[in-house]
C-alpha cells in the first residue's frame, strides 16, 4: 500500500466534475485522480475547512456512530478501479475485533478526514492509474490552506448550472 494525502478539490475544465486528488506521501509523489459527485466534494471539503453544522451530515453522523461504538477507522485503502469505478474500503477495528467495509473512495475520504485517519492507495491501482502531475499556477502549493481549497470548489458552485452537465 502507499499512503497518500489529500492535496486537492478540483473542478476538471473538461467534464465540469469534480476531483480529488490523492498524492503519494513519498517516492515519486504520483497523483490518482478521483472523479467524485458535487455533494460527496462539498462533504470532503467541508471536512477539510472544519465546518461544523447545526446539524450533522451523513459522514459525521457516521463519525459519531464509529465512537459511540468504540470502533476506530484504522485506514482507508482505495483498492481498485473496475471499468471507471473506483472501489475503497473502511479498515474498522473494535478491540481486537477488525472488519473491513467496501465504500465509494468518496465517502471514504470524507470520513478519514472527519476522524483523522491514513489514506492508502493499493500498490498495483497507483502503479497502474498514479500520474506525475506537473504544478502549474493554479495548483495546490504546500502552503495552500484548505480555506482556499474549499473557498476555490464554493467559487464553483456558485457558478456551476444544470446545463453543465448535460452531455
Amino acid at each position: 500500500m502507499v499512503e497518500v494525502r489529500l492535496t486537492a478539490v478540483r473542478v476538471d475544465l473538461q467534464s465540469s466534475n469534480p476531483v480529488v486528488l490523492l498524492e503519494e506521501t513519498e517516492g515519486a509523489h504520483r497523483s490518482l485522480p478521483i472523479f467524485v459527485g458535487a455533494p460527496e466534494a462539498t462533504a470532503i471539503a467541508f471536512a477539510l475547512q472544519g465546518v461544523e453544522l447545526p446539524r450533522p451530515m451523513t459522514h459525521d453522523l457516521m463519525t459519531d456512530m464509529l465512537e459511540s461504538l468504540g470502533t476506530r477507522l484504522e485506514r482507508v485503502v482505495v483498492t481498485k478501479l473496475v471499468e471507471s469505478t473506483f472501489f475503497a474500503e473502511l479498515q474498522l477495528r473494535t478491540g481486537e475485533q477488525s472488519r473491513v467495509i467496501s465504500c465509494r473512495p468518496s465517502d471514504a475520504i470524507a470520513l478519514a478526514l472527519r476522524t483523522h485517519s491514513p489514506l492508502y492507495v493499493a500498490d498495483d491501482l497507483m502503479d497502474a492509474e498514479g500520474l506525475l502531475i506537473q504544478p502549474d499556477d493554479d495548483d495546490v502549493d504546500e502552503d495552500e490552506s484548505p480555506e482556499e481549497i474549499v473557498g476555490e470548489f464554493r467559487e464553483f458552485l456558485d457558478n456551476v448550472r444544470p446545463e453543465d452537465f448535460s452531455g
